[in-house]
């Protein structure tokens, strides 16, 4: 009985050596692979911002994705549909390295809600994994703060009836609980950056049954 043991624990030994060299190995190519998507990064960048360029001249490009794409739109209360007809670009920019996290940029025009042009939200992942979030301050005119707004309308509302309004988009600006599974962070940059034309099409494209070079010619 004591060789099979020995045997057996010179085994586990010997597997434990191979599975390093797995190991070692994984990590190579997870560098190897990063790098590969840091370069590709930096070339899609000037299609990106082209990209950017085309989409500013369609009015209410925007606003019509995030009404669009069901997430998202789950979380948009009537009036910050109305705040986001003034949202003009989005932009992610992942940071150079990319393994430490990302930022989101949007983009608005002069509108009665806040005194913002940019409003942003970055997301950060440090040595040792631990995420954060920070964003810009929402320096709202006077009256006009959504985030406050939900919770009082939110009292009338549920006398009235049961169907509650969502929290307001902007609340997501100032949520910092839980960076590391910020779901919209994550919708943004991993569903609609990498295409927001789909999501703009989308209606047109279900109601009409023609391919979207059509649809294209309809829409303008």
């Amino acid at each position: 009985g004591n060789l099979q043991e020995k045997e057996q624990q010179e085994a586990i030994e010997h597997i434990d050596e191979v599975q390093n060299e797995i190991d070692r190995l994984n990590e190579q190519a997870s560098e190897e692979i990063l790098k590969v998507e840091q370069k590709y990064n930096k070339l899609r960048q000037p299609f990106f911002q082209k990209r950017s360029e085309l989409m500013a001249k369609i009015p209410n490009f925007w606003v019509t994705i995030f009404v669009n794409h069901p997430q998202v739109s789950a979380l948009l209360g009537e009036e910050d549909k109305e705040a986001l007809h003034y949202l003009t670009r989005v932009e992610v920019t992942e940071f150079e390295d990319i393994k430490s996290g990302y930022r989101i940029d949007f983009y608005f025009d002069e509108n009665p809600y806040f005194e913002n042009k940019v409003l942003s939200k970055e997301f950060h992942l440090n040595e040792s994994g631990d995420p954060s979030s920070k964003s810009t301050e929402i320096k709202w005119k006077s009256g006009k703060d959504l985030t406050k707004r939900s919770s009082q309308t939110q009292n009338k509302a549920s006398r009235k009836r049961q169907h509650e309004e969502p929290e307001s988009f902007f609340t997501w600006f100032t949520d910092h609980s839980d960076a590391g599974a910020d779901e919209l962070g994550e919708v943004i940059k991993e569903d609609i950056w990498p295409n927001p034309l789909q999501y703009y099409l989308k209606v047109a494209v279900i109601s009409l049954p023609f391919p979207i070079p059509l649809v294209l010619s309809c829409r303008f």
